[in-house]
This record gives C-alpha cells, sequence and structure tokens, in this order.
C-alpha cells in the first residue's frame, strides 16, 4: 500500500512541474511581443542631417550677432545735430577737429581772408557764397576748385593761398563756420547767393541783389 502512495506522489509531482513549465512558457511568449512593441530603437541621424542642423545654427548665430552689431554701431557713431540759440553759441558748441579735410581747409580760408574780423553772420554769408557755386553748376564742382577758380577771389595769387596763422583765434573761428556752414545747420539771409563785393565799390552788376551783410553785399 506504501507502494502505490509512494508512486501515486511521485506521478503527481510530475504532473505539477510540466504544468508550472508550460505556463512559464506560455507567459515568455505572450510577453515578448509586448516588450518588442515597448522598446523601439532611437533613428540615428545622418551625417547630413547633422552637418544641416549646425549650419544653421551657425547662419542663426551669425544673423544675431550682425543685428547686435548694428545696434552698437548706430547708438555708439550716430550722433544729434548739434542744437543752439544763437551763430555764436553754435560756433562756441563746435570742436577743432585734429585733422582738416581739404575741402573744410579751402572754404575756411576763403571765410578767413575775405570775412576775417567780421560778425559771425558776415563770415557765414561768405562760406555760403562759395558752398552755392560749388551747387550751382556754373563754377567749379568742389570748394577748392571754386576757391581757386582763376579771377574770383583777390586773396588767391599765383594758384596759392596765403600761409594762415592756424593758432589764432581768428583761424579757429573761420574753420567752425565753414563746417556749420557744410553742414547747413544754420540759415543765412544771402541763401542762394553766387556774388559779393565790398560795400565800398559800386560794380553796376544787373543781378538780383539779395542783402547787405557787414563789410559785403550779395546778389543771385
Amino acid at each position: 500500500m506504501s507502494k502505490i502512495l509512494k508512486v501515486a506522489s511521485m506521478a503527481a509531482m510530475t504532473v505539477y512541474s510540466i504544468v508550472t513549465l508550460s505556463l512559464t512558457d506560455a507567459s515568455a511568449a505572450l510577453a515578448s511581443p509586448l516588450i518588442a512593441d515597448m522598446i523601439q530603437p532611437v533613428p540615428a541621424q545622418s551625417s547630413e542631417t547633422t552637418a544641416s542642423s549646425a549650419e544653421q545654427a551657425a547662419v542663426e548665430a551669425d544673423a544675431a550677432a550682425a543685428e547686435t552689431a548694428s545696434q552698437q554701431i548706430d547708438t555708439q557713431t550716430v550722433q544729434p545735430p548739434l542744437k543752439a540759440e544763437s551763430l555764436a553759441q553754435l560756433v562756441s558748441m563746435s570742436d577743432m577737429p585734429a585733422e582738416i579735410d581739404e575741402e573744410t581747409r579751402c572754404l575756411a580760408g576763403a571765410v578767413y581772408f575775405e570775412s576775417k574780423g567780421e560778425t559771425l553772420n558776415g563770415q557765414l554769408a561768405v562760406a555760403k557764397v562759395v558752398i552755392a557755386r560749388r551747387d550751382s553748376g556754373r563754377f567749379a564742382g568742389s570748394l577748392c576748385g571754386v576757391v581757386y577758380q582763376p579771377s574770383q577771389f583777390s586773396f588767391v595769387r599765383g594758384g596759392r593761398m596765403p600761409a594762415i596763422p592756424t593758432a589764432s583765434q581768428d583761424w579757429k573761428e573761420a574753420v567752425a563756420i565753414a563746417q556749420i556752414a557744410m553742414k547747413d545747420a544754420w540759415e543765412s539771409p544771402v541763401e542762394g547767393a553766387l556774388f559779393f563785393h565790398a560795400r565800398h565799390v559800386s560794380p553796376g552788376w544787373r543781378m538780383q541783389r539779395l542783402a547787405a551783410v557787414d563789410n559785403h553785399v550779395f546778389y543771385r
């Protein structure tokens, strides 16, 4: 009887093991597709895609840098125009440049020799005539060309301008007036005048007389 029970027990254990193993295999088989669906490989980026992204980022960085530089230039170099209540105040606000360009030097020379000692308005009037001649198309196309044009200004002799004491206050004033006239920063009653002569002469010109300022009479 004991042998029969032992054999039956062993048979039962064998059946349990087979069933357990079968259930484990089935669970693994069912889980494998689910795990495969959940774990997807990350697609690798091609070298072309990576390079394109890097180039785009570089372009955007360059554009941002250029915009920033432009804003810095705008705020650092653009200066507001000088504002003054009088021509004398505007002259006092003008800085003497370390280097004077040739066109400014020619205009300031004409102001110096033609109107030195006159009021600022008188000096500005002379400068306005030189500039108007340059822009008229009837004279030379540059300020120096107008000043050195033969038989126009008596202070020019042999195609040369006399030496100027550049440390003098009269020269500094003439340079300031020249700069103001070139920037058209102050109006004059002789705007558009192309000719002038000293008050003490009467050439009998048949021209439109615009104004008399200090020692000169101005015409168009």
